[in-house]
C-alpha cells in the first residue's frame, strides 16, 4: 500500500509540471513605433512613457523688426524681421531617443499686413537657420526650417499692442514655437 500512495503522491505532483511543456500557443509578444508614448500588451499591461524632461533650460534672443508703408496703399504695411534665439539644455527628440541639446538659430521673415483704423492684421513667412549641439557622440544636427506666422496690433494714442503666434516647422525647434503680447512705444 505504501508503494501505490508514493506513486500516486508523484504523479499528482508531476501533472502540474509536464502540463507546462504540453502548451502549443506561441509566446504573447507586443509591438510599438519607435516614438510611440504607450505600448499596450496582449494580457492588458499598459507601458508608458514620456519625454525627457529638464528644469535647467532656457531660452534667449532678440528680434529686429523695420517695415513702411506705401504711399499710394496706405491701409497697406510691409516689413522684414531677423530673429537670433539661444536654447540651452532643451529636450528634444533626435532619432528615437530624446536627448538634451543647446540650440542656436538665426532667421528671418518677411512681413505683410492690412490697416483698418486703429486695428491691424498681419502674416509672416520665412526661414531659419538652426545648429544643435549635444554631448552625445554622433547627435549633433543642423538644417533650416519654414517659420510662419500671424498677429493682430491694436494703436491707441501712441501705445501699440501686439498679439502674435510664431511658429517654426522642425520638431527639433518646437520648444521655439511661441504665443506672444506686447506693449510698444514707439519713439
Amino acid at each position: 500500500m505504501p508503494i501505490k500512495r508514493l506513486a500516486s503522491t508523484l504523479l499528482c505532483c508531476s501533472v502540474p509540471w509536464f502540463s507546462c511543456y504540453a502548451d502549443d500557443t506561441t509566446p504573447v509578444m507586443a509591438y510599438t513605433a519607435l516614438d510611440s508614448e504607450r505600448m499596450q500588451l496582449d494580457n492588458g499591461v499598459l507601458l508608458e512613457g514620456s519625454d525627457l524632461r529638464s528644469l535647467d533650460t532656457y531660452t534667449s534672443g532678440f528680434r529686429v523688426t523695420a517695415g513702411f508703408s506705401p504711399g499710394r496703399l496706405p491701409q497697406l504695411d510691409i516689413g522684414a524681421e531677423i530673429a537670433y534665439r539661444e536654447s540651452e539644455e532643451i529636450t528634444v527628440a533626435s532619432s528615437a531617443n530624446p536627448l538634451v541639446m543647446d540650440t542656436l538659430s538665426l532667421g528671418g521673415a518677411l512681413i505683410a499686413g492690412i490697416r483698418m483704423g486703429a486695428f491691424s492684421v498681419y502674416a509672416k513667412s520665412g526661414i531659419t537657420e538652426w545648429r544643435g549641439e549635444s554631448r552625445q557622440a554622433g547627435a549633433d544636427e543642423s538644417g533650416t526650417a519654414m517659420l510662419q506666422g500671424f498677429g493682430a496690433t491694436l494703436t491707441i494714442n501712441r501705445l501699440v499692442s501686439r498679439f502674435e503666434y510664431e511658429r517654426i516647422d522642425a520638431p527639433t525647434l518646437s520648444h521655439l514655437n511661441m504665443l506672444s503680447a506686447s506693449l510698444h512705444l514707439p519713439f
